[in-house]
């Protein structure tokens, strides 16, 4: 009887280790892992002309942006953020990967893409769709929101878009969903469990 008890014991140890192990990283942002009615890849053209993927960045968490060079007010900001992250993460920013994917790829030429990422973070690339067929095709994949907000003169318009940005593990795989503008703290926590 003693042999049995110390065998279940062991084996109730075991379990419990098993299941701490296996516990969700308590992640600050939103964890949809597993999640299908987000994209899981894509496929679009850099500044530089080149077809970017997600295997081209397997081995780095990567957080997938979308926004727009004239934005006034978020993308710069989360941008910003994202800069003051890798800074904080020292040696760590180099397993992190930041793509921007431009709305507005009329103004946004490869060019002016290229320097205003590059403006924040020398790492940083952005992706620029080749036509409106693409980038409808990888809004619907990741289900953002994007249209244009017309101002007074027909050049002056803004591109009202979802605020958001997707975070891939080191894996490719989809993990979290988070909200832009939300401050430095949540974007180092959880880049550090995603490349620990």
């Amino acid at each position: 009887m003693m042999v049995f008890l110390r065998r279940f014991f062991a084996l109730l140890v075991f379990a419990a280790l098993l299941s701490a192990c296996e516990k969700a990283p308590d992640f600050k942002n939103l964890d949809i892992t597993g999640n299908k009615q987000f994209g899981s890849e894509f496929s679009l053209p850099d500044t530089h002309g080149k077809t970017r993927t997600l295997a081209d960045f397997k081995g780095k968490a990567v957080v997938l942006f979308f926004g727009y060079t004239h934005c006034p007010d978020v993308c710069p900001t989360t941008l910003a953020e994202l800069s003051q992250a890798m800074q904080q993460l020292g040696d760590k920013a180099k397993d992190v990967q930041v793509l921007m994917v431009t709305v507005d790829p009329a103004r946004d030429t490869p060019d002016l893409l290229g320097q205003y990422v590059a403006a924040f973070n020398s790492s940083y690339i952005g992706l620029r769709p080749a036509n409106d067929a693409q980038l409808a095709q990888v809004a619907k994949d990741f289900r953002v929101y994007y249209a244009k907000s017309q101002g007074k003169t027909p050049g002056d318009y803004t591109m009202d878009h979802t605020a958001a940005s997707y975070v891939f593990d080191r894996d490719g795989k989809l993990r979290l969903f988070a909200r832009d503008g939300q401050g430095v703290e949540p974007w180092v926590h959880d880049l550090k469990l995603l490349i620990d």
